[in-house]
């Protein structure tokens, strides 16, 4: 019969206890990543919710240099947190690790006016691509450690931003 001790890390549910809390709270986008089932779309999700919130208290005019900025900090803090998850959990991408959504979901939404609709083509459009992972977004993941989790949801983030602004740019969506 095993023990709690004998049990391996599941990647969904498991914190590492080695693993200091600003990197848990950082790469589980604090605990969106324990969320059940999908925690990629939790993060994703409560980042849409957090931008839609946010941005009702930015002037329009500076919401892209605001999604740039919180997107860049979302990637130079989430890669030493889920570098520093990845090695206390000896897994190479753990499923709680969500920041990287975070950061590409961000991404997805620079110059994108806010709206509903906006909000869930762009939500719809990034999980697409982090799922499927075009290339050379698949390359990315093999970036070692937190390099590759987070810049892999970057390239996805990148795809969507693209086919936004393509559809804002004919029209699909309000401006």
């Amino acid at each position: 019969m095993k023990t709690e001790s004998d049990r391996k890390p599941d990647s969904n549910t498991f914190l590492p206890p080695r693993a200091p809390l600003w990197a848990k709270l950082t790469a589980t986008f604090f605990g969106t990543g324990l969320l059940h089932p999908g925690p990629g779309s939790w993060g994703s999700a409560a980042t849409v919710l957090l931008w839609w919130l946010i941005s009702g208290w930015i002037n329009a005019h500076w919401q892209p240099a605001a999604a740039m900025l919180l997107a860049a900090v979302a990637i130079l803090i989430g890669i030493p947190a889920a570098t520093r998850m990845a090695r206390a959990t000896g897994l190479k991408d753990p499923q709680f690790v969500v920041i990287d959504e975070v950061a590409g979901q961000l991404i997805t939404l620079i110059a994108v006016p806010v709206s509903w609709k906006s909000l869930l083509l762009g939500f719809i459009l990034f999980r697409g691509f982090d799922i499927v992972k075009p290339p050379p977004v698949r390359q990315l993941e093999h970036l070692p450690e937190g390099t590759g989790i987070v810049l892999d949801d970057v390239g996805a983030g990148l795809y969507a931003l693209a086919l936004m602004q393509l559809a804002l740019h004919f029209g699909l969506l309000p401006r």
